[in-house]
């Protein structure tokens, strides 16, 4: 058994993955991916609640705010960069006394984004129960519900992609930092 200096066993660099810029673009277009399903995921319920729905039960504004909590959350967590997160100058106080760090403010920003996404994903699955599960509607009015669900959800892994494929180093220089 060879000692390596690596902290994984397993020599990732050997699989032939593909360079960098290659990961890079696959990871945004999957992200791109991703969000058009969630979106269109959406439209189409909204769509169908106002031409084809037969029940009284109709789209509303209530099922797009868990919608614009997601995509508000995603713009605010795939707005920040990986080098302000980490760039901690130890000179910055809690309540503002002396200077205040960007890494701080980052932070709490980033977490600001992602309350967002989290938000948007648990609100479309409490519309889904409070409007949908609890008045025992069928399947063809409760699948307007089950795509409240997947587009937050698609949403939510769409930010998760874009991030990592952002975030991603040049020739594999990955860091891992607890």
């Amino acid at each position: 058994m060879d000692q390596r200096s690596g902290l994984f066993r397993f020599n990732l660099a050997g699989l032939g993955l593909p360079k960098s810029q290659k990961l890079r673009s696959f990871g945004v277009y999957l992200s791109g991916i991703l969000f058009a399903i969630g979106f269109w995921s959406m439209i189409d319920a909204a769509i169908y609640s106002k031409t084809v729905n037969a029940s009284v039960v109709h789209v509303t504004f209530v099922d797009w705010i868990p919608f614009i909590c997601s995509t508000l959350g995603m713009i605010i967590v795939n707005s920040i960069e990986k080098t302000h997160l980490l760039n901690d100058n130890n000179n910055s106080s809690f309540l503002g006394g002396g200077d205040s760090s960007t890494a701080w403010k980052a932070r709490v920003i980033l977490f600001f984004g992602f309350s967002l996404l989290a938000g948007g994903l648990a609100g479309s699955f409490m519309v889904f129960i409070i409007k949908f599960l609890l008045k025992h509607y069928t399947f063809p009015t409760l699948g307007m519900g089950v795509s409240n669900i997947v587009c937050n959800g698609s949403i939510m892994l769409s930010c998760i992609v874009l991030w990592l494929s952002q975030n991603i180093e040049d020739e594999y220089s990955y860091s891992l930092a607890l």
